[in-house]
């Protein structure tokens, strides 16, 4: 094996390669280098001199440029390459296995006969970087081995500094076919990005674990660790009892310098990153957990050890941690971002004036300059991003890397809600939770993905763009994942985008982190809370000196009454648009999903009758 690409591995490649034991990956890496055919192969094996490499290539290519602040460079995608392709990311599905009509698919025969046509010779005269990580900590009952593919140092670069280095795990593993193959090209280039965005592909195939990505850049259509082996895991995981979920982790700190462990899912640009970097808290992961049961406990690992996070609205108050860390030196690659004429990096929100000119990703940039439609283009592109290794961080939990993963005191559901949800609310039990705060999660889109912002859309535990299973099943698999725990969890929602009739925003940003506060001091039963029709909500003589002694503000009972009224129209509306999505979307939805639905909406017309339309807290003492 590997004796027909030996001569474009080179000695050191070929040796490199040869101490992994493994023929399927033998197999795949020969005939992929065959069909791709690069005029050379660089395997990494997790040296420094290898990372070194790769990061020097990325500079050489054109693909990052150094910034101004040591260890700082910038990459640009092209104009149209800057979201999550949805529409072309499918899975390849076998005709005879029966799949959900919502996931986006294509027959697998067809599929890989397109993609290998696409990449068929698209690395030619490049070269292609074979890297290998380990998602979860190493050496863990959590961990699965991947092997990335790439002709883009850019993509090995950042996936360099977002995953566990794999190379050892790999030589462990012996004949095991349990780990995931990511093939990827940015293919033609025209001034440093993918030319050919119409042959855009980003295939999954969950029969063999493998992803295949061409002609894109962008890190979540090209960083195949992220987002695309996520949804290989979610395959992987129901087939095998355990969870895969778009969560944080981390360490919220409560009375007598107690930690407890609290998981977090939120759409792209709800407020997961800036949650899971609360001052005064503990830092396990922003956006990859995978979930076991062990011993009786939920345990909780991050898939990552660094962090792809949108940099829109990043300042020194809101977000003072990841703020400190982006404005020193340190290993950072920023992407489409604007870069002004002394080689600092600037973004929508950072503190300071917004530059008169620079360059950005739509290349010179001058303040009132028009896209094509006209349409005024801002300094940095909404979803502008950094990538970093969590080590530079100064709140990074120190359990991050433990095999045995974390044991979870709570479950955190949030979504991008300005008219109908309160701030902060705490399920009635663990199948309240799951049904109505995660499977029913509604939120506003935002520019993460291609399409229009500000539609409200339901994203079921934040989950729903990356399932490779049916949606029913999924459910199914949380309600069963709940039992036998010795604790179970409890289940939150929070929604910071709430605003007054008005369209005025009624909470402070600082204001997550007493929400944060309250949920921890909940899941140990140490205050009380006021029961709703819709969940268990703070008392207000618990928040004020939590707000006192938080964010040292004041906390007024007009604002309490007003930010946590039940407002019941909406409350029912929404309950009918979930409703009709379950009826009209989904196959096979749980009967207790749509009890469960009933049920609220029953408590809600229940309470109306009795209070009205917009109900204060202290109806309900």
């Amino acid at each position: 094996m590997l004796e027909k690409v030996r001569g474009r591995l080179g000695e050191e490649g070929y040796r490199k390669l040869s101490e992994i034991r493994n023929k399927r990956l033998h197999r795949l890496i020969e005939e992929y280098i065959e069909l791709c055919n690069p005029s050379k192969v660089f395997v990494c094996d997790d040296s420094p001199r290898c990372e070194e490499y790769i990061r020097e290539q990325a500079i050489r290519k054109g693909e990052e440029r150094k910034l101004s602040i040591k260890g700082h460079t910038v990459h640009f995608d092209g104009y149209n390459d800057q979201a999550r392709d949805k529409r072309g990311t499918m899975f390849l599905i076998p005709k005879d296995i029966e799949s959900d009509s919502s996931l986006n698919a294509i027959d697998r025969d067809e599929g890989l006969r397109e993609i290998r046509g696409i990449i068929e010779n698209i690395m030619e005269g490049k070269e292609l970087i074979i890297k290998f990580f380990c998602l979860g900590p190493v050496d863990s009952e959590f961990s699965i081995p991947a092997a990335q593919l790439t002709d883009s140092a850019y993509v090995a670069h950042s996936e360099g500094l977002l995953y566990r280095p794999g190379y050892e795990q790999f030589r462990k593993i012996g004949e095991s076919e349990r780990f995931f193959f990511l093939v990827h090209s940015a293919g033609e280039l025209e001034k440093g990005v993918s030319k050919n965005i119409d042959g855009r592909r980003v295939y999954i195939d969950m029969k063999e674990n493998i992803v295949y990505s061409a002609n894109t850049q962008y890190g979540g259509n090209t960083i195949g660790l992220k987002k695309l082996s996520m949804r290989l895991a979610i395959h992987l995981a129901s087939h095998e009892g355990w969870l895969t979920e778009h969560m944080l982790v981390m360490g919220a700190h409560g009375p007598n310098d107690r930690v407890t462990y609290l998981l977090g899912a939120f759409p792209s640009m709800c407020g997961k990153t800036s949650t899971s970097m609360m001052p005064g808290e503990t830092i396990v992961g922003d956006d990859i957990a995978y979930l076991r049961k062990m011993d009786g406990e939920l345990r909780a690992v991050n898939v990552e050890r660094g962090v792809f996070g949108v940099i829109g609205g990043i300042n020194s108050r809101d977000d003072p941690i990841i703020y400190q860390v982006l404005t020193h030196p340190g290993e950072i690659i920023f992407s489409n971002i604007l870069v002004n004429e002394t080689g600092e990096a600037y973004w929508v929100g950072k503190n300071g004036r917004i530059p008169t000119k620079g360059f950005n990703h739509s290349g010179e940039w001058f303040l009132g300059k028009l896209d094509s439609e006209g349409v005024e283009i801002p300094p940095s592109h909404p979803n502008a991003r950094f990538t970093f290794d969590m080590k530079l961080l100064p709140n990074i939990d120190s359990r991050i890397d433990d095999p045995q993963g974390v044991e979870v005191g709570g479950i955190i559901y949030g979504g991008r809600d300005s008219h109908t949800s309160v701030p902060v609310m705490e399920a009635f039990n663990w199948e309240h939770g799951i049904l109505i705060m995660g499977a029913s999660l509604e939120s506003e889109t935002t520019a993460a993905t291609l399409g229009k912002s500000g539609v409200r859309k339901l994203d079921p535990m934040s989950n729903h763009d990356f399932l490779s299973i049916p949606l029913s099943r999924y459910i199914w698999n949380y309600l069963d994942f709940g039992k036998g725990l010795r604790y179970v969890p409890k289940i939150f929602a929070v929604n910071y985008f709430l605003r007054d009739f008005e369209g005025n925003p009624l909470t402070d940003k600082v204001a997550k982190r007493v929400w944060l506060k309250w949920m921890e001091l909940r899941v140990h039963e140490d205050v009380e809370a006021i029961k709703t029709p819709v969940g268990l909500i703070p008392r207000y003589e618990d928040l004020k000196p939590l707000f006192k002694k938080v964010v040292n503000q004041g906390f007024k009972e007009e604002a309490y009454a007003e930010i946590f009224t039940i407002r019941v129209p909406e409350n029912l509306s929404r309950i009918e648009r979930v409703k009709e999505f379950y009826r009209e979307k989904v196959l096979n939805t749980p009967e207790a999903l749509l009890k469960a639905l009933e049920e609220q909406e029953k408590r809600l017309e229940k309470a109306r009758e009795e209070y009205g339309y917009y109900i204060t807290p202290e109806k309900f003492i």
